[in-house]
């Protein structure tokens, strides 16, 4: 097993409440190396965290770990089936009573540095 891999392994079995159900497939390409992990549908929130900052944690210190071996190290996580997928819609969702919003806020400079971090993490 690569370090790359048994350092995600590592990790993610830590994180979880089903160790027995992590999977990390590791293939190499041009592009360098992809790490494809796969856990049980309950642990999903924990290996993405709050607004996704584990996830970006992990993809983070892969790079790092990548870097000791000159290279690239991608994670991607699979979405279980019947996850919410980018089909999904907050309006699918039942919503408590909401106050009426008045107008929207014109975007922050913080709203954009999110924006472009989503997009470094290429998902």
């Amino acid at each position: 097993m690569e370090q790359d891999q048994a350092f995600l392994e590592f990790v993610v079995k830590g994180l979880v409440d089903n160790p027995e159900s992590v999977e990390i497939v590791r293939t190499v390409d041009e592009m360098g190396v992809l790490l494809l992990l796969t856990v049980h549908p309950d642990d999903m929130g924990k290996i993405i965290g709050k607004a996704g900052n584990t996830a970006k944690s992990i993809r983070t210190l892969l790079r790092v770990v990548g870097m000791k071996t000159d290279a690239r190290v991608n994670l991607k996580i699979e979405e279980p089936e019947g996850g919410r997928g980018p089909s999904h819609s907050r309006e699918e969702e039942p919503q408590a009573e909401a106050a009426p919003v008045e107008e929207a806020a014109p975007e922050s400079a913080a709203a954009s540095a999110i924006d472009d971090v989503l997009g470094d993490l290429k998902i």
